[in-house]
């Protein structure tokens, strides 16, 4: 008997994942709520929510002004 043959005996005759539980999940793809935060549009004074905490260092927009401040894709 080689050593190959060993080897695959000793695992089953199938190699498992690394971490040994199988059909669990390790947490990717799972998505926690986003918690939105209510804030005034710089541009249009509108009240919004966005999914982060502004700092005030820079401004905030709403969905639509957002969109009409973004540069063309080419």
């Amino acid at each position: 008997m080689s050593y190959r043959d060993n080897r695959s005996r000793s695992s089953g005759g199938r190699p498992q994942n690394r971490s040994g539980n199988r059909g669990s999940s390790s947490g990717f793809g799972q998505r926690r709520p986003v918690e939105l935060t209510k804030v005034t549009c710089s541009k249009c004074g509108e009240e919004t929510e966005v999914p982060f905490v502004p700092d005030g260092s820079r401004p905030v927009y709403c969905r639509d002004c957002f969109q009409k401040s973004k540069p063309a894709r080419y």
